[in-house]
């Protein structure tokens, strides 16, 4: 190992030399490849299998909703007979009191109020890169040192040249974010579940906000703890606020947040509404909405969902299927030519096979809810097997 640099505070290299590995090495290590790429392969099947009983599921949960929904006029008191049954309501949000921060004095009628503390610290950076010098492996790597804000602790313990870039261990003032007791829409009180659906944070202008607190410095939304805070040094400490869900008429930040809701009506409360499914329905939406919107909105999150999971199961299946063939690359890796036939092969065979598989596994599925759809996927499945068997019947016939 070697060290050099031209600027020690800030920046330094090191160079680690080894060995290059030998064969039996470099088998080893595609052995745990294949054994990691044999967990990925079965779980690509878990992902894709169950993934599609969850979308079916859930998409006739939400037209069983839409089947039963009731929708509420926001001025009508709780009406006993819808007890029990799913109903949808566009109102604006209410709370009994206003949010506060005693530590800033800081006070917005909201659902959500939060605190965010950055703290000014040291951040190491690295950028590598390997190159072979007189038969060895030599990996030169360069660690830069810069100041950031930072909202969690970095440690500078974990640095490779702590000296000059020490970090304080804590920070003076932690992040917290406070949520309303009780919130309503219309005359009903939002579920737990449906309150932590209320994450529109905008961040609260402080430019308005009379601070008499002589260690307290306001500067472009930030509560700064230094007297300088176009200057600040390692740890300095920053605050700012945002807020979520405004439910308060008439307020300087604007009017009361409109929200649709779509839960069980349960007295006065809005409670999660189970399907016959096994589904859950339990939906907030940050503007005003139809029911017919909500469920049309829920339907396209569902198909995104859906779409999202097929991909990352095949790119599962196809990263398995590529580690586990790896062995065939290690066993030629020594003939540059070859070497290079036979990683575009297995990539092709990857391909190829994982398209097939997934395929397959979308159309079982399927089987059981939906069989001409299945029957379909299946057979564009099997077409590069068949493409496959009837070359081969080709050239034997020649």
């Amino acid at each position: 190992m070697s060290f050099s640099g031209e600027d020690v505070r800030d920046r330094h290299t090191r160079v680690h030399t080894r060995s290059s590995p030998g064969f039996l090495e470099r088998l080893g290590e595609t052995m745990v490849g294949m054994a990691v790429g044999v967990v990925l392969f079965f779980l690509s099947f878990y992902v894709l299998f169950t993934n599609e009983g969850r979308a079916i599921r859930t998409a006739s949960s939400l037209d069983e909703g839409l089947a039963q929904v009731v929708t509420l006029h926001p001025d009508v008191y709780v009406d006993p007979q819808n007890n029990g049954r799913l109903v949808h309501l566009s109102a604006s949000l209410r709370t009994a009191q206003p949010l506060y921060d005693p530590n800033y004095k800081v006070s917005v009628q909201a659902v959500k109020l939060k605190r965010n503390v950055e703290m000014y610290q040291w951040v190491e950076s690295q950028e590598s890169r390997d190159y072979q010098e007189n038969g060895e492996t030599k990996t030169e790597t360069t660690y830069t040192y810069n100041t950031e804000w930072k909202s969690e602790i970095v440690n500078s313990r974990n640095f490779d040249k702590e000296i000059g870039h020490v970090n304080p261990s804590a920070m003076a003032v932690e992040s917290v974010t406070v949520v309303a007791p009780d919130v309503w829409v219309g005359h009903f009180s939002l579920s737990r579940g449906l309150i932590d659906q209320i994450n529109n944070f905008k961040t609260l202008s402080l430019s308005a906000l009379y601070v008499a607190d002589p260690f307290l410095t306001v500067y472009e939304d930030y509560f700064y703890h230094t007297a300088n805070p176009r200057r600040p040094e390692v740890g300095d400490v920053r605050v700012s606020f945002s807020y979520a869900g405004l439910s308060a008429e008439g307020t300087f930040l604007g009017p009361a947040q409109k929200v649709s809701v779509v839960a069980m009506q349960n007295e006065d409360k809005l409670m999660p509404f189970k399907t016959k499914s096994k589904d859950t329905l339990e939906i907030l939406y940050l503007e005003e909405l139809t029911a017919e919107e909500v469920f049309a909105r829920e339907h396209q999150y569902n198909m995104m969902m859906t779409w999202t999971l097929r991909a990352g199961g095949w790119l599962l299946m196809f990263i398995g299927i590529n580690m586990t063939m790896r062995i065939f690359y290690t066993l030629v890796d020594w003939v540059p030519v070859l070497r290079e036939l036979v990683s575009v092969g297995v990539t092709l065979f990857a391909m190829c096979v994982s398209c097939s598989l997934a395929l397959l596994t979308i159309s079982v599925g399927w089987l059981f809810y939906r069989p001409l759809v299945a029957a379909l996927i299946a057979a564009v499945a099997s077409l590069p097997v068949l493409v496959t068997y009837a070359r081969k019947a080709e050239k034997k016939h020649q």
